[in-house]
């Protein structure tokens, strides 16, 4: 919003010409002015700088062993419930009252049956519109030494997933290259760019070479798949539709996805992100443009990619901060334009796909190379800028492509054949009722990918992220012995165990109470013929075992474990008269209720019940 200033003396000197009175109402009039303004303005600033977010949605992940069911009544005590779900990652879109997202967010993140939830945040584009169409020199590319890299590799093989606001399927530097794509915000497979900002981002990293056209890219032999995450004209994006597109990513095979958005702070896109990893893949995020320390902290999921210039300065817009990976190029890189052609952007939406980039020559030059190993190939070998060793403007330092390809060419993955050591940390047949909290402890010579728990075969949870923690219902389990089991599984899918007995011991509840039944038609003296349909209901506190229909005390018809049944009486075989229906339930205690009324045939045939 942009606001006029008021010049104070502009309005004194028309005030000077005028009575008393008059001058009073000019000089009151002015100060109002001057207070709107200052208030205008002060609102303007505070909404440019609030996040937005879903207005009524909220993303919450629930704790490994909460059940869907038990969720539904966690959410039911907020008037929420849950509308979508995340199936490879758990994660839960729910819909709250009106104004009631940071009420019930905070109320779930304080209830231990609850992993995450948060706000489902609108985020923008951390880039600005093309400012030199006709920009010639991709600095960037020797400043990293892409040349040298590219005399070994040119990430062959490797799928990148972009995830922004489209690719232009017919621009002629990618047109080649795209594989068939994906929209997220509503399971299409419209991925064409609304933007122009997804086009870019895609060329940064690769964009067809060595064609004697256009420009060249970090990675120009990747395959790149395009992920349209926002259906808005401005590119703004929800985190829910992130994460659903990063799960997808990850499915279609995708080693590298690269996200051009402050997206370090989610939980949600975290979690994607580890289900990435555990897929065998990583994900590049920007920093963001504020040209300040956004407070975060470090996210051992996402590489999250400061920007900088020419000179191997930071840019002066890029965010920093203890979450920085490293540094990349991202001031005037030349790229790829939506509707044909190159210009020059700005942002750590290019310094992200920049690293992207480097990712995939690194795991394209060794495939044998783990995740957690290209990350640490790409950060050990990127150049220090700044303060020595690692720092929260470059983290550990302005990447080097050249540098990068030769350790992996010259690192042998170690064949992983040990298995992690994993502890449920409870005692051997102790006992355990209602919803039992089990920690688990699992270690690993690289690194624990998950953990799963089991009761008696039954799976009760996963949790990818140490410490692992489970919330298990015993009441799914009958009393007795319990054989409650944890696996831990690392990169290589070597797999740990650990076994307990454990002993439930639920209070048994002692049923007294009998069900309730009814019969909805024929009403209780109505006159029937032909064949007649008894229509009963019943209702029980802990459940209904049984259900059946007599006329005259000779059953008719009966049904197990529902509530409601219908049971056909066929009057043609019975002669004219007064009968009496009876229907029963039973639960499985053996209490029993029932309700009778009668009715009068008005056909007849050769005699009763003939």
């Amino acid at each position: 919003m942009k606001i006029k200033k008021l010049h104070f003396s502009s309005i004194v000197a028309i005030s000077s010409h005028v009575p008393n009175l008059a001058k009073s109402l000019a000089i009151t009039l002015f100060m109002a002015i001057v207070l709107w303004a200052n208030m205008t303005l002060a609102n303007a600033f505070a909404q440019a700088n609030t996040p937005t977010w879903a207005k009524g949605r909220i993303l919450v992940q629930p704790a490994p062993g909460v059940t869907d069911a038990k969720l539904a009544s966690l959410l039911a005590r907020h008037n929420a419930n849950s509308v979508a779900k995340i199936q490879q990652i758990g994660l839960h879109l729910v819909n709250v009252p009106a104004q009631a997202e940071d009420r019930v967010t905070n109320a779930l993140s304080h209830n231990p049956n609850i992993a995450f939830a948060e706000k489902d945040i609108l985020l923008k584009l951390e880039a600005s519109i093309p400012n030199d169409p006709r920009y010639t020199d991709q600095w960037h590319l020797s400043m990293i030494q892409g040349p040298v890299a590219w005399d070994n590799v040119t990430g062959s093989g490797i799928i990148v997933a972009v995830l922004d606001t489209g690719v232009d399927p017919n621009h002629s530097e990618l047109q080649a290259k795209l594989l068939p794509g994906y929209n997220a915000v509503d399971d299409s497979a419209t991925s064409s760019d609304i933007n122009g900002h997804g086009t870019a981002v895609a060329g940064t990293l690769g964009a067809i070479a060595n064609n004697n056209s256009g420009v060249a890219s970090v990675a120009w032999d990747v395959s790149i798949l395009p992920i349209r995450v926002t259906n808005q004209s401005n590119g703004y994006a929800y985190f829910s539709d992130i994460a659903k597109g990063l799960t997808w990513a990850a499915d279609q095979g995708a080693k590298v996805a690269n996200i051009s958005y402050d997206a370090t702070s989610s939980s949600a896109i975290s979690s994607a992100a580890r289900y990435m990893k555990q897929n065998g893949g990583l994900v590049v995020v920007s920093a963001g443009n504020s040209g300040s320390d956004l407070g975060y902290s470090d996210n051992p999921d996402l590489i999250s990619v400061s920007a900088t210039t020419n000179t191997d300065a930071l840019a002066s817009w890029s965010s920093f901060g203890n979450y920085i990976d490293v540094a990349a190029p991202g001031a005037n890189i030349l790229t790829t334009n939506l509707g044909g052609g190159i210009g020059a952007w700005n942002g750590t939406s290019f310094s992200s796909p920049v690293v992207a980039g480097v990712v995939a020559l690194i795991m394209s030059a060794n495939t044998q190379l783990s995740p957690a190993e290209v990350e640490n190939i790409l950060e050990s070998s990127a150049k220090d800028l700044g303060n020595s060793g690692w720092d929260n403007k470059f983290g550990h330092g302005r990447i080097n492509a050249a540098a990068a390809i030769d350790l992996a060419l010259n690192s042998s993955s170690t064949i992983d054949d040990q298995a992690p050591t994993v502890t449920i940390q409870m005692n051997n047949n102790s006992t355990a009722s209602g919803t039992q909290p089990v920690s688990v402890t699992a270690n690993d010579n690289v690194g624990v990918d998950k953990v799963e728990l089991y009761a008696n075969g039954s799976l009760i949870g996963s949790d990818l992220v140490a410490p692992y923690a489970f919330n298990w219902d015993t009441s799914t389990n009958n009393n007795g012995n319990i054989l409650l089991e944890a696996y831990a599984f690392d990169a290589a899918n070597n797999m740990g165990k650990s076994q307990l007995n454990i002993i439930i011991d639920n209070p048994i509840i002692e049923d007294n109470e009998a069900p309730s039944v009814s019969i909805l038609s024929p009403t209780n003296g109505a006159t029937v013929s032909g064949n007649v349909k008894i229509n009963i209901t019943a209702s029980d506190n802990i459940g209904v075992a049984m259900l059946s229909c007599e006329v005259d005390s000779l059953l008719i018809g009966m049904i197990n474990d529902s509530t409601n049944y219908t049971c056909n009486w066929n009057t043609r075989k019975v002669s004219k008269g007064l009968y009496t229906i009876t229907v029963k339930a039973l639960d499985a205690s053996g209490n029993s209720a029932s309700t009778s009324i009668s009715v009068n045939v008005g056909s007849s045939s050769k005699g009763r019940w003939k």
